[in-house]
């Protein structure tokens, strides 16, 4: 009988194998011998006060059964996914906060670490702010930017600021279903409230809670962090870099960025460079001061340096089983505690940089952007000093897949037209013709409950194949990434003559690295920019684009499903449904919500399902707008596509290219 394996990727896979071989443990073995609570897996269990925990289990649990204060299966499930999509909401936007703080201490001049790389990215966020920046020196218009974008966590009163970044459409059906966030620290503390014990008990009510909190979290928290991010660090542009394990060098120390804030990282970027440091290396016996990713973080230095990545979730104690991590800074999120226990079998440390986020047994080194270079100097050298120290060789893997990511709002704008007519226009044309059938985020985290990162590649190659062009975010880039999909080459192989002809004509891959789990927020500036444009629908809802995060399993993920369903977008999620125990919160989260707002919010372990539900909402969307019925290869009258040569022409030797490579 053939083995199942525990990985798509071959290079995990081998790391795993070899790691059972020398009997340790990762989280593969642990999912297999520790079982989902088959009462919690659909929302059917409360915890929400002492009288409990109550399951409310049994033949007819979904009229019947009630738990010891009379709160219904509905009432129990629906509480338990709105405090997931509050806390992701919560997650997201803490991680913004940072951000916008960091922002602020550059803008005083408390900082002189950083400094604000995107003049034209701040002016257009002060524009949508309403700050007057003509003829005022950067820092202050970047002071009153950081100013208003607090007073988004604090609101009490009115909304959000970017809500109105979103077509009319899609905000007139906030405002009619009461779902239009106020503050970001409000909506997270009402959700809270209402999920605690004798409150809220209408399910309907508490999922709209649920869309409310989220839309916090998409049009404030993500979109204000990936914002302040391109300010402080640059827009992304394409960049060529490599993923995998092959990454790591022998005759190098290898230094690991690992979790979801960039400022640390974007520091070392620039002290592994620093001549003091790469003699101090070679003093070690190291070559040099190799850098790393991994996780969202990999995505925020490959998309703005080139740096590259080990890949996403499942692979982070993959990676130290190398033998050939000298350290691994970790700050929030996505961070496994095993990595300190696993890292002791080797020689690699372990650092936490966070307050909020320390591991016993790990060295903690504390971040403070005032003293950022210092910080990172700091951790360079441990690791570099503990290069020596290298004792087990482990499954050492060598090879890598080039990979092209950085594709931001304003770089897919850019090279659809060139710096002189950058639109949208020609985006949507190619998907009237049907060149391009649609458009899907395919997003979220890897899981080790499935082949890790196999629903990725197999969705991935799929739609493009099926001419839908494929934006993604977070680990679902580091999958496309290690499955070599993430190349304009890639457009040739696997792609359908549609979407093949508009990546060739642009230059682009079929499959867009967009960034990290906080960039899903770039989606909705794109569908936005989108419906503004014309020819498609006038709101988000409507457009021939899905959602699928296919092995999620972060409550970051429920709150940008609901952030995208709640927007118009239909979302679909792998595994088994965390409210399945519910026929009725089920068919809310489907059947009302695409009613009411034209997005829904599905759950479906089985790929092939996944991809049919995708691409039935894709061809219905297409049928509701009369578009040009999708047959491949055959397409309508269009705009000429111009190739990137042809853009050049136009606009002559005036500005230079920013190309992908």
């Amino acid at each position: 009988m053939e083995k199942v394996k525990k990985s798509a990727d071959r290079n995990s896979d081998a790391i795993i194998e070899w790691s059972e071989a020398h009997r340790i443990d990762t989280c593969f073995e642990r999912a297999q011998k520790l079982k989902p609570c088959p009462v919690g897996t659909g929302g059917a269990c409360c915890r929400i006060c002492h009288i409990g925990p109550c399951r409310l289990i049994g033949p007819n649990a979904e009229e019947e059964a009630v738990g010891v204060c009379g709160a219904s299966l509905p009432t129990v499930a629906a509480r338990n996914f709105l405090r997931m999509a509050a806390a992701g909401t919560a997650a997201h936007s803490d991680h913004a906060r940072d951000m916008v703080l960091t922002l602020l201490s550059v803008a005083n001049e408390e900082t002189r670490d950083f400094q604000i790389s995107d003049v034209k990215k701040l002016y257009r966020v002060a524009g949508i702010l309403n700050v007057e920046f003509e003829g005022r020196p950067v820092n202050d218009v970047a002071r009153d930017v950081a100013t208003k974008l607090l007073d988004d966590f604090g609101r009490q009163k009115g909304q959000l600021s970017f809500l109105k970044r979103a077509p009319e459409g899609t905000r007139k059906r906030w405002e009619k279903w009461g779902i239009i966030p106020r503050g970001i620290d409000r909506e997270i503390t009402e959700s809270l409230h209402r999920t605690n014990m004798g409150v809220d008990h209408d399910p309907d009510s508490l999922l709209l809670s649920a869309l409310k909190v989220s839309l916090a979290d998409g049009w404030g928290g993500s979109m204000i962090s990936t914002d302040v991010t391109d300010i402080l660090f640059g827009t992304p542009r394409p960049r060529r870099a490599e993923a995998s394990f092959g990454i790591f060098k022998e005759d190098e120390v290898n230094l690991v960025v690992h979790g979801h804030e960039p400022s640390l990282a974007e520091m070392l970027v620039d002290v592994v460079e620093e001549p003091d440091i790469v003699a101090y290396a070679r003093s070690k016996g190291a070559k040099g001061v190799n850098l790393g990713g991994m996780c969202c973080t990999a995505n925020e230095v490959l998309m703005r340096h080139g740096i590259p990545t080990a890949g996403g979730f499942t692979n982070q104690e993959l990676a130290v089983l190398t033998g050939l991590v000298d350290a691994m800074t970790v700050d929030v999120q996505c961070i496994m505690p095993a990595l300190v226990d696993i890292s002791k079998k080797f020689h690699t440390k372990v650092i936490t940089t966070s307050q909020k986020a320390k591991i016993p047994g790990a060295l903690h080194i504390e971040f403070d952007e005032h003293r950022a270079r210092e910080i990172a100097r700091r951790i360079v050298t441990i690791a570099i000093e503990n290069f020596a120290n290298r004792k087990i060789r482990g499954s050492l893997v060598s090879d890598t897949f080039p990979v092209v990511g950085g594709f931001s709002h304003e770089y897919i704008e850019y090279m659809q037209g060139g710096r002189w007519r950058a639109s949208f226009r020609p985006l949507n044309d190619a998907i009237i013709a049907g060149r391009i059938r649609g458009i899907v985020g395919l997003a979220g985290c890897d899981n080790p409950r499935v082949p890790a990162q196999g629903l990725h590649r197999f969705l991935a190659s799929e739609l493009v194949r099926r001419d839908v062009l494929v934006v993604s975010t977070g680990c679902g880039s580091a999958a496309c990434g290690t499955a070599g999909f993430l190349t304009p080459e890639t457009a040739i192989d696997i792609a359908g003559p549609g979407l093949r002809e508009v990546c060739e004509a642009i230059g682009i891959p079929p499959i867009l690295h967009l960034g990290a789990c906080v960039d899903n927020s770039r989606i909705l500036t794109i569908v936005s920019a989108m419906a503004e444009e014309g020819g498609l629908s006038a709101e988000i809802g409507g457009m021939p684009a899905v959602g699928i995060a296919p092995e999620w399993m972060s409550e970051k993920a429920v709150a940008i499903g609901c952030y995208f369903a709640g927007s118009g977008v239909p979302v679909i999620f792998g595994s088994e449904s965390p409210v399945g125990a519910s026929k009725e919160v089920s068919r809310i989260l489907t059947e009302v919500w695409l009613e009411r707002f034209l997005g829904a919010f599905h759950f479906e372990p089985d790929p092939e399902k996944m991809l049919d539900i995708a691409l039935n909402y894709i061809d219905r969307a297409r049928e509701t707008l009369k578009l040009k019925k999708y047959e491949p290869g055959k397409f309508g009258a269009e705009r000429v596509l111009m190739d990137m040569a042809a853009r050049r022409g136009i606009e002559k030797a005036a500005k230079p290219h920013l190309g992908i490579y």
